[in-house]
């Protein structure tokens, strides 16, 4: 099915992988992508980031505060591809590229 756990049946292997992969694809947009407005970049991540950050939500749902945070913590980061946003706090990015942060979509 492609969702890691380890032998406590937790899945922070698999959050940590799926941050891992995200990670990658956000520099392949970097490398790829000279001008970054906040159309291409929602698209981009839409389309390419998102879906290796939720796969199999269901399942893995995180059950611990560190899990979201790391969660969180990426997505603070990714969105900052943007340049003319990075200078606003992570609310207000989400409210300029029009994205739901990651714990409104998995509620």
């Amino acid at each position: 099915m492609g969702i890691w756990i380890d032998v406590k049946l937790k899945f922070a292997s698999h959050i940590g992988y799926a941050v891992a992969k995200s990670n990658q694809l956000v520099g392949l947009i970097k490398r790829c992508f000279v001008y970054r407005d906040t159309e291409i970049i929602e698209r981009l991540f839409t389309t390419l980031v998102r879906p290796h950050l939720e796969y199999a939500n269901s399942v893995w749902h995180p059950r611990f505060k560190k899990d979201a945070k790391q969660l969180e913590k990426f997505h603070r980061h990714a969105i900052k591809l943007v340049t003319s946003l990075r200078d606003m706090s992570y609310q207000n990015r989400l409210q300029a590229l029009d994205l739901p942060s990651l714990v409104q979509r998995r509620y």
